[in-house]
């Protein structure tokens, strides 16, 4: 598995990074209860078995039910190995406001040391904010606490999960954010033109949403009649396969991966043969320049349209 750089920092990273929401908690198309996830046990080993194939790249969160807990039982022992990036607790309460700086601060501090102590470790490698809006990027005391918790070591590095155009926009102008992880996939590219300017202030990208929950895999078919549209747009990806030994799912890893400036894919990973797939994925082999040009012309007319959340709460992704 090849590594690159988290950019300014002296972390490198697989450029799979195992997405673990997926192990953690009822989450994708299909998905529906803790009966259809993988068991602790398992999930444990396929956890090992991933660091063992290469990934050492982990990417969790406070929210992602017991993620957390079974990366610290996997990992128990081979903390050296590993990247770990978790994320924050949310902050916003139901209306959408920020509570005051002092609560803030103790939010962000035990938050922290909650993940610690389930990881079974003194330090994460990349502490987040968790859906980063413009509020919590303009938001001064938050930042500090971020920084503080780096020079006391709990964190190597700091980061920011974002998702519109503006709000990576804002991290990268912020100049204190390390890492950003943000949406970008064949159907919506609307971030990569950020991505000069990303690299430019030293900031590593990590790009998550690369199959979009599964749609750009072999679960893109038969979708809710809103989202016919959408199906018919993904078999146009056809086009690009053409005399390609690969289905679209590994497509969709290797257009991601085509951009120097991309530190890893973000891939949600819940059972072993997946696990396989995408590092097969990862073979260095990516689109050349021709074939991106290509790409850039099939991104989706109306990416506004992609929303995800929104789309799961209409029951749409069932």
């Amino acid at each position: 598995m090849i590594k690159r750089s988290l950019v300014k920092t002296e972390i490198e990273v697989s450029e799979i990074a195992f997405g673990g929401v997926e192990i953690g908690m009822p989450y994708g198309i299909g998905i529906n209860s803790k009966d259809d996830m993988l068991p602790f046990h398992d999930a444990v080993k396929l956890l090992q078995e991933a660091l063992d194939s290469g990934i050492n790249f982990f990417d969790t969160a406070r929210m992602y039910g017991e993620s957390e807990r079974i990366m610290g039982e996997a990992f128990r022992s081979r903390r050296h190995e590993v990247v770990i990036a978790t994320k924050c607790r949310h902050f916003l309460d139901n209306d959408g406001n920020l509570p005051p700086s002092r609560e803030l601060a103790t939010i962000i501090k035990s938050s922290l040391h909650e993940s610690l102590n389930i990881l079974k470790t003194d330090y994460v490698d990349i502490f987040m904010l968790h859906q980063a809006n413009t509020a919590i990027l303009n938001n001064e005391d938050i930042a500090l606490t971020f920084e503080n918790l780096k020079k006391e070591g709990k964190t190597r590095a700091t980061g920011a999960s974002t998702y519109t155009f503006e709000e990576t926009d804002l991290a990268i102008e912020k100049g204190i954010w390390d890492a950003i992880q943000l949406p970008f996939n064949l159907m919506d590219q609307r971030q990569k033109d950020l991505f000069p300017k990303a690299f430019e202030k030293g900031v590593g990208l990590v790009i998550r949403s690369v199959l979009l929950k599964g749609l750009l895999s072999g679960r893109g078919k038969d979708l809710h009649p809103t989202l016919a549209k959408v199906e018919k747009h993904i078999a146009g990806y056809d086009s690009l396969l053409k005399n390609e030994p690969y289905p679209l799912s590994m497509l969709a890893i290797k257009y991601v991966l085509s951009f120097p400036e991309v530190a890893a894919a973000l891939v949600g990973i819940d059972s072993f043969d997946y696990l396989h797939h995408s590092i097969d994925a990862a073979n260095g082999q990516y689109l050349d320049e021709s074939k991106l040009k290509e790409a850039d012309k099939l991104a989706y007319p109306d990416p506004s349209f992609i929303d995800l959340p929104y789309w799961s709460k209409m029951n749409w992704l069932k």
